[in-house]
């Protein structure tokens, strides 16, 4: 858990909460954050196997699965090459499309020049290609100067940035276990957007939805398509879909944005709350992600 990205903070918590149900259901647990000599303590460790609790870069990239797999430590949620193309919005939406699975229309951004060029239009999202948890995530509903020096400065950061079209609409999230698509819930952010603010504050006051509004075979469709797309990246154990719902477009109302292969495991997190809804309590949900761990994933 920890780790160094952008969703350390983020990654302690899932941590500590996975670290006391894993020991509540009677395994003898060691928590590692994984910075400075960890490696050295992860071999000292010789753990039986590893519950992966890290968010963004290292922690679902597949450094850590590659790691790991080298180690052949059993290890949990998707391997190497899965995470890695699920972490790659560019990659991972050129697949979406070679699969006929619905994504927004965007370009890559390379340098300003790309950006005034574009023919997306407004309103738009601006966001860098392998970061999690919205961190860098821009949405520009008209033309104005300071969008020029947003993606100015977010140029400087990263290599390049992926402009895709704002789907307006509901924020509909599906989370998949093992083979089978378990349920959705809806976020109502009282922010712009469901930001990493909105995500990880308990003071954003985010508004959760379960179960989803929406007629039958809209529903049916939003969780095929997220247990499709997590087959598709050859995504194992538990991922979280990220999707828009825009039901006044008559031919495309479902839109994926992205699969998330390391889902937050806090008390604000998606996919506990959607496995609670559906029968699945916390430490029985950590208990299935622990008993799928492998390695050759």
């Amino acid at each position: 858990m920890g780790g160094m990205s952008a969703e350390r903070e983020v990654s302690l918590d899932s941590g500590k909460a996975c670290a006391k149900a894993l020991t509540e259901l009677g395994f003898d647990v060691t928590s590692l954050d994984a910075k400075d000599d960890f490696i050295e303590k992860l071999i000292k460790n010789k753990p039986d196997k590893v519950f992966n609790a890290l968010h963004g870069k290292f922690g679902e990239d597949g450094s850590i699965q590659g790691l790991l797999e080298h180690l052949k430590i059993p290890y949990t949620h998707s391997g190497i090459l899965s995470s890695a193309i699920a972490m790659d919005k560019l990659t991972s939406k050129k697949i979406f499309k070679d699969a006929k699975i619905n994504t927004p229309e965007y370009l890559v951004v390379k340098n300003l020049e790309d950006f005034k060029k574009s023919k997306i239009g407004y309103p738009c999202v601006v966001k860098p290609n392998d970061e999690g948890s919205s961190v860098g995530v821009y949405i520009f509903n008209q033309l104005k100067k300071s969008n020029e020096d947003t993606v100015i400065s977010l140029l400087k950061k990263y290599n390049f940035l992926i402009l895709e079209k704002y789907i307006p609409g509901r924020e509909i999230q599906v989370a998949v276990m093992g083979s089978k698509a378990l349920g959705a819930i809806e976020i109502i952010p009282t922010r712009s957007f469901y930001d990493y603010e909105a995500k990880y504050s308990s003071s954003a006051k985010t508004k959760h939805v379960i179960p989803v509004s929406m007629n039958e075979s809209d529903y049916k469709k939003i969780l095929d398509t997220a247990l499709q797309a997590h087959n598709t990246l050859g995504c194992k154990g538990v991922t979280r879909s990220d999707f828009r719902y825009n039901e006044s477009d008559k031919d495309n109302k479902i839109y994926i944005l992205e699969v998330n292969t390391q889902p937050g495991m806090t008390n604000l997190s998606l996919v506990p709350e959607i496995a609670n809804y559906y029968g699945l309590s916390f430490n029985e949900l950590v208990e299935w992600i622990i008993n799928d761990a492998s390695i050759n994933r």
